[in-house]
């Protein structure tokens, strides 16, 4: 058995992120464990249709086909069920043929335990007290909201992330939101040259970037956008910081405090990360969004 998992790059995800469980999760809300636990095992051979990630999970893992040698992706299931209602999860990934094998199955313990042994760069999930585990114990992560997004038909793989308390720290976010948008500018513009440090997605965005740095340019399966409310002068810190970080960016889209929505829409986001609960909502209804739940935004 594999002893480590090297250069690759893990995705840890929820069941109910990757299928589309609504149906067994309104039994359990209604009539109970015992009752989903005989509902999904009665329906364990009746195909669960794709969640809101399952796009992204297919075409992540079929870069691994691009590529010589050893596997460069991998996706890991970290599912509250058990491993008996679980069955019924695994024969839908073998349906699909998604080369999925690990998984941790926890019957109704969070799982984001098992997130650091794992490896995982980024977690995805449909439990918000999950994720904001994750982000608590440094592992990127993400509450995949319930959304209706036009399923972009390109081979190619599209990230879309917000810049501060994402990508970026919320240190110039906290300016904005205590002292005001003038502030924000004098700050931002005294502060250009000086590299903002690195929010939860950092790592993730640096993991990609040197997947992506085994491409040529011209076919890169995977495509990535930053998408921020900010715009001059306070975009200068922004370039110059993922300069100094020696991270590529493919878009770079400055809004100026423009609904992201459509913008995401014409870019052909597979997912939207962003920390503000209103630039999600924007996004939901066009691409698959995750809300993160970091920085000065979230607290309560």
């Amino acid at each position: 058995m594999a002893k480590g998992f090297g250069k690759k790059l893990i995705i840890a995800i929820s069941s109910r992120a990757l299928f589309d469980l609504s149906d067994s999760h309104h039994v359990f809300e209604n009539e109970g464990l015992d009752a989903y636990s005989k509902y999904q095992i009665e329906n364990e051979e009746v195909v669960l249709k794709p969640g809101d990630a399952f796009h992204m999970v297919k075409k992540l893992l079929n870069i691994n086909s691009l590529l010589e040698g050893e596997p460069r992706v991998e996706v890991i299931l970290l599912s509250r069920n058990s491993a008996d209602t679980g069955l019924r999860v695994f024969n839908s990934i073998n349906h699909y043929g998604l080369d999925i094998s690990r998984a941790a199955f926890t019957s109704g313990m969070s799982p984001y335990r098992y997130i650091a042994p794992f490896s995982a760069h980024l977690f995805l999930s449909t439990d918000a007290d999950d994720v904001r585990h994750a982000l608590e114990h440094g592992v990127a992560a993400a509450t995949l909201l319930a959304s209706n997004p036009d399923q972009a038909n390109q081979d190619q793989l599209r990230f879309a992330f917000d810049g501060d308390a994402v990508l970026f720290s919320d240190e110039a976010e906290k300016i904005y939101k205590t002292q005001g948008l003038d502030a924000f500018t004098e700050s931002e513009t005294a502060s250009a040259k000086k590299p903002l440090s690195g929010g939860p997605f950092k790592s993730f965005l640096s993991a990609l970037h040197e997947l992506q740095s085994e491409f040529t340019e011209s076919e890169c399966p995977i495509r990535t956008a930053l998408v921020t409310a900010r715009s001059a002068p306070a975009h200068e810190r922004v370039i110059r910081t993922l300069r100094a970080w020696d991270i590529r960016i493919d878009e770079s889209l400055f809004l100026g405090g423009l609904p992201k929505g459509a913008f995401l829409k014409a870019y052909g986001a597979d997912v939207f990360f962003d920390d503000q609960q209103s630039h999600c909502d924007s996004a939901r209804d066009h691409v698959a969004t995750g809300h993160v739940p970091h920085g000065i935004a979230n607290n309560k």
